[in-house]
């Protein structure tokens, strides 16, 4: 392992991959990642999907048997993505083993389509938890308002949830509750909580996008000097919630029983802002007991770091949340601008999705 991952690692944080393909799987290029760059784990989505089965030769074999077969264009992504995540799971099964069940993990998203249908999503939840059928699969649910007690509701049935698209501090105190509830109701249903995991996933790089125009239009050079760091205070702000929620009463007595940290988990950490450092969202964020799912581009990048800072995260907190309070200065509202991402997040994986279903069911036709 490159000695930057190796220090992210001793940092506390986790790499995951940010990736899945069955090229990836079939070349040995994943393996090589686990054991040359310290990856620990991997996250995919319905756009990571569209862009491996539309451009992956190594699913034509597969695709021409599900035409045989008959069967539909739905059906046929069940059966693709599905084969790809147990297969991850089993290439991951040392690491699950090792870190007696806290990486190793391997995410599939339930439908796009499902976000605002709590009962939906549960029952789909269930359905790719059994066609997965490995204790290391984790399954992701959006944190939409209908997506909160659909991943009480999961967990309650033991299932481990990487919670997806988190951008406020107000939703992911939902969240926390959420998690902690689920955790009761599975303890109560009789399931081994010391087994279950779940990963909140906050999005990072699309609050920047999101903020810095509005930054750097402004005359007021305090302002425009927060370009490219509010993310980053709005994450530190977040893992502060994680360490006051996790010494509550009411945790401490979870965990007593067994249960574990639901560790925050840094998305969409690829740099979009060519003034910043590709690995910003890396070497800015490290702090214990966290995650950061890293696309290839920003893996390499950060595997060719000098040195890495442990507890770099807390130097952001002082004046986080006095900074983040500073954005009604440039015109923008907090929440309002969480709330656009979450929509247009749920809007962009809905139409990787739909790209998707169209090209398996052109493919599916073409061989048959």
């Amino acid at each position: 392992m490159t000695r930057a991952t190796e220090a992210l690692r001793d940092a506390g944080v986790s790499i995951w991959l940010d990736d899945l393909s069955r090229e990836r799987l079939n070349s040995g290029n994943l393996a090589s990642l686990i054991e040359s760059h310290s990856v620990v784990g991997v996250t995919t989505n319905p756009a990571i999907f569209s862009a491996a089965i539309r451009n992956d030769q190594s699913y034509a074999e597969a695709l021409a048997a599900c035409a045989s077969e008959g069967l539909s264009p739905a059906d046929t992504l069940t059966r693709l993505t599905t084969d790809d995540v147990r297969q991850a799971c089993d290439l991951f099964a040392p690491v699950y083993e090792r870190s007696g069940g806290v990486d190793g993990r391997v995410s599939i998203e339930v439908e796009p389509e499902l976000a605002h249908d709590a009962e939906r999503t549960v029952e789909r939840a269930e359905q790719l938890w059994a066609i997965v059928d490995r204790p290391n699969a984790m399954i992701k649910i959006p944190a939409t308002a209908e997506g909160l007690p659909a991943i009480t509701a999961t967990l309650a049935k033991g299932i481990s949830v990487n919670v997806t698209l988190i951008f406020s501090l107000s939703r992911y105190r939902e969240v926390l509750n959420a998690y902690f509830t689920g955790i009761e109701q599975a303890r109560a249903n009789g399931h081994d909580i010391t087994r279950i995991q779940s990963v909140a996933s906050f999005f990072i790089s699309r609050f920047d996008t999101a903020v810095d125009p509005a930054l750097d239009a402004s005359d007021d050079a305090s302002l425009q000097a927060l370009s490219g760091s509010l993310a980053i205070a709005n994450a530190s702000v977040a893992y502060e919630i994680f360490e006051e929620q996790s010494s509550t009463e009411r945790a401490a007595f979870l965990t007593s029983v067994g249960m574990q940290p639901q560790r925050l988990l840094w998305a969409s950490t690829g740099v979009k802002d060519p003034r910043l450092a590709a690995t910003h969202y890396v070497t800015e964020l490290v702090a214990a007991n966290t995650v950061n799912t890293m696309p290839e581009a920003t893996l390499q990048a950060a595997s060719e770091l000098d040195e890495v800072a442990p507890d770099r995260l807390a130097t952001y907190l002082r004046e986080a949340a006095i900074n983040i309070a500073k954005l009604p200065a440039v015109g923008l509202d907090y929440r309002e601008v969480s709330e656009t991402l979450e929509r247009e997040g749920l809007e962009k994986f809905d139409d990787a999705w739909n790209e998707l279903v169209a090209n398996v069911t052109e493919q599916l036709g073409a061989a048959r």
